[in-house]
């Protein structure tokens, strides 16, 4: 059953009638959405019906559908069946569509099996700590759809980067309020000139890039704080980052615009890439440009993991 019937939804989540909701949702094929070029990475509450029916018209790149926080025990089976439910009525969409399920330990692996018939892009395991915990989780996943992992304990922290231990591990989020809670840091550090925050996200980000892994920044909980959003995203921005969590439309536009590549800049790195071909045929592979400089094969690639970003 599409997602186009609210009341009827409704009233079954009311009289509690999980049994008959099961019967209204059949597993579909999807054509998985396997791009990692997202910048915008937008929670959204899996029991919230409103919230579930406006997956196709959201701006956000990847939407996060949430089974984790913010979902109480009680909501948590509804939930479930309604983020199945999500995925069989967008079966080609141009969003990517990640589950964040539960820890392994507290019905996530129960919520893994389940989704698998309903092909989600990719799910996403909170509170990882191990490399044993992740050997679990590419048991439990079906070929096809990715992992993505949430670096939020200082286990995971520690062996950041021993955890892509297989291809299908592609995006690291970081959970910067669960890791400070597991080191026991003050939220008041949590500051964009803070020397200790500033070293996490290099380290993160450091780390995720040499693992081959897409890393993604934490979201900013105050939504209404738009001058503190563009703070963040011009200092993640400047380390190196192109993708951030969030959990408003609002902050959706923000990211893109500053996560975004100019034409100028696009169009640099196409000009780079063409003049040094160019020259590599002659056996050339360092030259003068007259707008750029000295262009030589690390330019180059340089050129080319914008443009790889871009469009991977």
């Amino acid at each position: 059953m599409p997602l186009n019937n609210l009341q009827k939804l409704n009233d079954l989540i009311e009289a509690g009638d999980l049994s008959t909701l099961k019967t209204l949702v059949n597993p579909i094929k999807r054509r998985l959405n396997t791009t990692l070029s997202f910048r915008s990475a937008m929670m959204v509450s899996t029991h919230n019906l409103k919230h579930l029916s406006k997956i196709p018209t959201l701006e956000a790149e990847c939407l996060m559908l949430n089974l984790e926080d913010g979902v109480s025990a009680e909501q948590k089976p509804y939930a479930l069946v309604l983020c199945a439910m999500a995925l069989a009525s967008n079966p080609v969409i141009d969003k990517k569509l990640v589950v964040r399920v539960n820890p392994l330990g507290e019905g996530g692996e129960e919520e893994i099996v389940f989704l698998n018939p309903y092909m989600p892009d990719a799910i996403r395991i909170p509170k990882i700590r191990s490399v044993e915990e992740v050997r679990r989780v590419l048991e439990l996943v079906d070929e096809g759809i990715e992992i993505h992992l949430s670096i939020e304990t200082k286990e995971a922290w520690l062996a950041m980067g021993t955890l892509a231990i297989d291809s299908r591990i592609k995006v690291f989020y970081l959970g910067v309020l669960d890791l400070f809670a597991d080191l026991g840091l003050s939220q008041s550090l949590l500051l964009p000139d803070n020397p200790v925050v500033q070293y996490i996200l290099s380290h993160f980000l450091m780390t995720s890039r040499a693992c081959g892994v897409k890393p993604v920044s934490f979201v900013y909980q105050d939504y209404k704080n738009h001058d503190g959003l563009r703070n963040w995203l011009e200092l993640e921005k400047m380390i190196g980052f192109d993708a951030k969590g969030c959990i408003s439309p609002a902050q959706v536009s923000l990211i893109h615009e500053i996560f975004g590549h100019s034409e100028a800049e696009i169009e640099r790195c196409r000009d780079i890439i063409r003049l040094f071909e160019e020259h590599s045929t002659r056996g050339i592979s360092g030259f003068v440009d007259e707008r750029y400089g000295f262009v030589d094969e690390p330019i180059y690639k340089g050129a080319l993991a914008v443009l790889s970003d871009l469009f991977r």
